[in-house]
């Protein structure tokens, strides 16, 4: 019998949210796809002592680590770590569509691949809520990996043991974001990165307890904003003290964009993730008009950009197993 090859399909996301800070993200119809088989004996020994071999195709390619350090295979080699068994040589072909870098989640779809595609070919060992536990230790915070693997808008808690959110060593309470289908996520891509280390480094160490109390309003009425569809809480919403006020300084253009989306008729317009990927939130009515309005912004500061209008992804990490 032939050896199962495992098919899994993760989604992108956009986390942080404007007020959700860390804790908050949603999946996003883009995908990046991960595909595991057995390498037979021959292939083994041909490729010498390797055990592995990895190949990547599509958007960026090129800049995809194919060897131990490809983030994919570190979290396939760490869920087998995980149940005390020897990972199997495989081989592992990435399609990429996520583009790296720009606040999409592409690590966190390695990481969801890595370990769920690992889970499959060992028989699937893990419940889901073991596997998004490795998932948050390997990430460090849960908002990218969480609407990763389990699709949907996702709020994420810890129990606050060690007084980090960001700790991995939490339990974590995950909780469903309804997302009402008249608010529609229009991306605006820009063709330079923004290191999350670098975003990270511009956020103060300390904040008032007036910025404390701004974004607990604003992230409670974003969550009612989006369930409900209601332009008048989203605009409202959409604000921020914790992160965007010093990331939006390291993105060219962000005045521009945000501008000219709100201008077309968005309800509002975050950084997605640590950037530099902008998100505006709108009606259908107006989205093309806002999704115009982003590439017509940045184009006009000398940068190039791609734009997409998408759904949120209900489904999360998709498996499929053929022979």
């Amino acid at each position: 019998m032939r050896s199962p090859i495992i098919t899994v399909t993760i989604p992108a996301t956009t986390a942080n949210l404007g007020a959700g800070f860390d804790c908050l993200g949603a999946a996003l119809s883009l995908h990046n796809q991960f595909v595991f088989s057995l390498l037979s004996g021959d292939q083994e020994r041909s490729d010498r002592e390797r055990s592995f071999v990895i190949e990547a195709t599509g958007s960026e390619a090129e800049r995809v680590a194919t060897n131990k350090s490809n983030l994919a295979y570190q979290a396939f080699l760490k869920l087998y770590q995980r149940i005390g068994k020897t990972p199997p040589a495989v081989h592992l072909e990435i399609v990429l569509q996520v583009p790296l870098a720009r606040g999409l989640g592409s690590s966190a779809t390695a990481i969801v691949g890595g370990l769920v595609g690992a889970n499959a070919l060992a028989g699937s060992p893990l419940s889901l809520d073991q596997v998004m536990e490795l998932a948050i230790g390997l990430e460090g915070h849960p908002d990218n990996v969480v609407p990763a693997l389990m699709g949907g808008c996702r709020l994420s808690a810890s129990d606050g043991r060690s007084g980090t959110q960001s700790s991995t060593d939490q339990v974590w309470t995950i909780c469903d974001i309804p997302w009402h289908e008249a608010v529609v996520p229009v991306i605006a891509i820009p063709n330079f990165e923004l290191s999350t280390a670098a975003a990270r480094q511009v956020l103060p160490d300390q904040y008032s307890r007036a910025d404390a109390v701004f974004n607990v309003a604003h992230l409670g009425m974003l969550l009612r904003g989006v369930e409900t569809g209601r332009a008048d809480w989203l605009r409202t919403a959409l604000k921020d003290r914790i992160h965007q006020p010093y990331r939006q300084t390291l993105i060219q253009g962000f005045e521009q964009v945000q501008t000219a989306a709100l201008d077309a008729g968005a309800h509002g317009l975050v950084i997605s993730g640590s950037g530099p990927t902008l998100l505006a939130l709108t009606h259908p009515d107006q989205m093309v008009a806002v999704e115009t309005a982003m590439a017509e912004a940045w184009v006009a500061q000398g940068i190039s950009v791609q734009t997409r209008i998408l759904e949120i992804d209900t489904a999360g990490a998709v498996v499929e197993s053929h022979r």
